[in-house]
């Protein structure tokens, strides 16, 4: 394995286990605020209770994602320094937002977390919770938008070697950051609240049938639906600015080679590479050219229209089909979740219906990563794309591979503490007792 290669897997290995808590991070605050706003809005004890409980958990995952945050900053800048030497001078701007943006967080976080009981008018704990949600909302904007110019940088020039014209508010505000940040959002989002949904339906079908897990369902399964939706809307919109702006990721990601109008949509199936040929797949006609286009006659750029070096991995077709298969999966599962609930209110906690949903939350977070997976590989060989390429960033450091092996091992201990540190919160202080209790009070 070359030094490029390991410098790759070690950065993709932490941004694979940092994503799933900077997930949580992101769509946690606006379930929180959604589930005090209808503890509010409806005089629900219920509700809040759901927020205080999640906010407990919501602190363990924060903590996490602090240091794995800090270790992608720092492996960015050691195993990538080829690329740091433009990125510094160009998009450093939101580099250093994304540190006053989590600040700006995390002091809103601790008056949520200690004031649960020092205000007689629960609307003001709220308000205090408002800021947390913008600033996790306004974090996962400034990082995303450095991925984003990786994409499509802009806002420098380069002259004999050197950086010219820097315009951070063009490198920030590129052709990539609308579709990228949308997606981020509304993805995080919606796998936070089918996360949650999963975990309550666990505890529904072990026998804890009472109102609070009942609750709890039905708000995450809504929420999870609604974010469901626009995440399907935004990954249209990403298709049409795949096929303006990286139109060589679009081929692969279908492998599309030919260029032609009337394109079809393929999922699965088997490519042989010697011939290009297709075998096995589903094809949905002139999908393709409606996703790239808006238009079933559209015409979508081919592979053998691009220079080979140039082309992605093909195997990305298969992480593209799978975090949109997984996507599709949720939507109906939640559609169907939502109408029963309207419809048939008993069969809405049939054991399989519920099964299904347990499934869905680590799906979801799946899906996520097949994103990731996707987004960072379909944008190879360059790291920046149309200047510099992964191998001429990458450290010349010959210890990339003994540090590969130390991260890996301590990323599976700290895996392993929260799920144990979480399962112990959540068995020592059992919601029952909690209900009991304010039951006793009214």
């Amino acid at each position: 394995m070359d030094l490029a290669l390991q410098s790759r897997t070690l950065f993709g290995v932490t941004l694979g286990f940092h994503i799933i808590y900077a997930t949580i991070g992101v769509g946690m605050p606006l379930l929180l605020l959604i589930a005090e706003v209808m503890g509010i809005w409806k005089k629900d004890p219920h509700y809040r209770l759901l927020a205080k409980r999640l906010a407990k958990g919501y602190s363990i995952t924060v903590a996490v994602g602090v240091v794995t945050g800090t270790i992608i900053g720092l492996q960015l800048s050691l195993l990538f320094p080829g690329f740091m030497k433009i990125a510094g001078q160009v998009i450093s701007l939101p580099l250093f937002m994304e540190t006053f943006a989590f600040f700006f967080e995390a002091i809103f976080l601790g008056i949520y977390l200690y004031t649960w009981s020092r205000f007689q008018n629960p609307l003001f704990h709220i308000l205090v919770l408002i800021p947390v949600a913008i600033g996790s909302g306004l974090s996962a904007f400034f990082i995303t938008t450095v991925n984003a110019f990786m994409n499509t940088p802009q806002g420098f020039t380069i002259t004999d070697g050197a950086i010219t014209n820097i315009e951070p508010l063009k490198a920030m505000f590129n052709p990539a950051t609308p579709s990228k940040v949308a997606h981020v959002l509304t993805s995080a989002y919606m796998t936070t609240a089918f996360v949650i949904a999963a975990i309550t339906a666990w505890f529904i079908l072990r026998g804890h049938r009472n109102e609070y897990y009942k609750k709890a369902l039905r708000m995450t399964m809504t929420v999870g639906l609604i974010f469901a939706l626009a995440t399907a809307v935004v990954g249209d919109l990403s298709g049409k600015f795949l096929a303006a702006y990286q139109p060589e990721k679009l081929a692969a990601a279908e492998w599309h080679f030919e260029t032609k109008t009337h394109a079809d949509l393929l999922v699965g199936g088997a490519l042989d590479r010697n011939t290009n040929e297709v075998n096995y797949a589903i094809k949905l006609p002139n999908m393709l050219s409606f996703l790239a286009t808006d238009s079933f006659s559209g015409k979508v750029i081919g592979l053998n229209d691009i220079p080979k070096e140039n082309w992605p991995p093909l195997i990305i077709h298969y992480w593209f089909d799978m975090m949109v298969g997984i996507g599709s999966f949720m939507i109906v599962l939640s559609g169907a979740f939502v109408a029963i609930r309207f419809w048939k209110q008993k069969f809405e906690w049939n054991s399989w219906l519920l099964r299904l949903i347990v499934i869905g939350g680590p799906l979801s977070m799946l899906a996520i990563e097949f994103g990731w997976i996707f987004a960072e590989l379909g944008r190879q060989p360059w790291i920046l794309r149309g200047y510099m390429r992964v191998g001429e960033a990458a450290t010349t450091s010959p210890n990339v591979g003994s540090m590969l092996l130390l991260f890996s091992v301590v990323y599976a201990l700290l895996g392993i503490l929260t799920v144990y540190v979480l399962i112990r919160m959540a068995r020592r202080n059992p919601v029952e007792p909690l209900l009991d209790a304010r039951s006793e009070q009214t």
